[in-house]
């Protein structure tokens, strides 16, 4: 979150359900979109916590194991 914005300010009770909207690159400023069980949305800037390049591309792959699957798989 941004400095100042954090769950409790948020009032983040666990029912809620989140989408990332923007462009997934190191330190970007993305939005979150908090959908709540009462039918209200809130969107929240964030920043992307994935610092590298490289940290950016094992989430897009869905984790370490299936990004080294598909490096391993790309050279066979």
């Amino acid at each position: 979150f941004k400095p100042g914005t954090d769950r409790k300010t948020l009032k983040i009770d666990g029912t809620e359900t989140f989408d990332v909207i923007g462009e997934r690159t190191p330190r970007a400023d993305l939005t979150l979109v908090i959908h709540r069980r009462n039918g209200e949305t809130l969107e929240v800037p964030v920043t992307c916590r994935l610092d590298t390049a490289e940290e950016v591309s094992v989430y897009d792959a869905g984790g370490v194991l299936q990004r080294f699957a598909k490096d391993f798989l790309g050279q066979a």
